[in-house]
């Protein structure tokens, strides 16, 4: 038994990086659907049968849980597959399998809220919003999940996406430092003139942006503070674990990385941040 971490390209290895450092026991799979990213620019339907097809194959390589290391997949796939697909597919394997994703997790960390969580309406006027932004692709941006799910539980923050059309793309090619800042810059600059001042604070809504997260502090104010994503879903999977022993992680510390596109060494900046030469098998 392992855990599956999934995403459309190399972004995920963000969330992996942690999920690795926090449970060094656990045998770990990761594959990334390179031969389709971005997701983020495609419709929700196709989104949803990629994302299947990457569960289903990490579940026939063993997996008990699969982590959707991607905030389009999971705001987009991962309600409809929890309520239309898993139960049957559980059945059909013969043994307990889940879809878990990072929305949840970041939006627990965002509010300071469990999920369960709901406000009670109040009459009283809030005297001091908290100014959050959301840089994600489109189709996270689109969806409104954070805009939404925020605005459930708290009525003080107020959420601003911004659609980073490119960066996911230019992060997977890896690009030069000078293009992804300059990339960033401008969405910094660009919803810092919609709210009409910078943000209090900032959610990296896409897990391809933590590679790059040094060049958001630089675009951003100095100091404001940035939820990190990896963090966030590695608490909560290790809630998740202690409440489920069901769930089998594996003792080996296997690590295992598949893609669907080209296999082999990985571009220099996802080196740089994983901090080792990484290699990837045929998915």
């Amino acid at each position: 038994m392992a855990i599956g971490v999934f995403d459309s390209g190399i972004g995920g290895l963000s969330v992996h990086r942690t999920l690795v450092e926090r449970f060094p026991q656990a045998d770990f799979i990761y594959l990334a659907d390179q031969a389709k990213t971005p997701y983020g620019g495609r419709p929700g339907e196709e989104i949803v049968d990629l994302t299947r097809a990457g569960c289903e194959r990490l579940f026939a390589q063993g997996c008990s849980l699969v982590v959707l290391a991607c905030n389009t997949a999971s705001g987009i796939a991962l309600r409809r597959l929890q309520q239309t697909w898993l139960p049957g597919y559980r059945r059909e394997l013969g043994r307990p399998v889940n879809v878990l994703g990072i929305i949840v997790p970041t939006i627990e960390a965002a509010t300071g809220l469990p999920w369960e969580h709901e406000l009670e309406p109040r009459g009283d006027k809030v005297e001091k919003l908290d100014v959050l932004a959301v840089f994600s692709t489109p189709a996270t941006a689109n969806s409104r999940v954070y805009e939404i799910e925020i605005d459930k539980r708290r009525d003080d923050v107020a959420v601003f996406s911004q659609p980073c059309r490119n960066l996911a793309a230019l992060i997977e090619r890896g690009a030069a430092r000078e293009d992804l800042a300059a990339d960033i810059a401008g969405h910094v600059q660009a919803i810092a003139t919609r709210i009409g001042r910078p943000p209090d604070r900032a959610i990296l809504g896409c897990t391809h942006y933590e590679i790059t997260a040094d060049l958001f502090r630089d675009a951003l104010p100095p100091g404001t503070p940035l939820i990190h994503q990896p963090q966030a879903t590695a608490d909560a999977l290790a809630r998740y674990l202690e409440r489920h022993p069901e769930f089998d992680a594996g003792q080996t510390g296997a690590r295992r990385f598949l893609t669907t596109g080209r296999p082999g060494a990985q571009s220099g900046l996802v080196e740089a941040f994983w901090g080792s030469a990484l290699s990837f098998e045929p998915a």
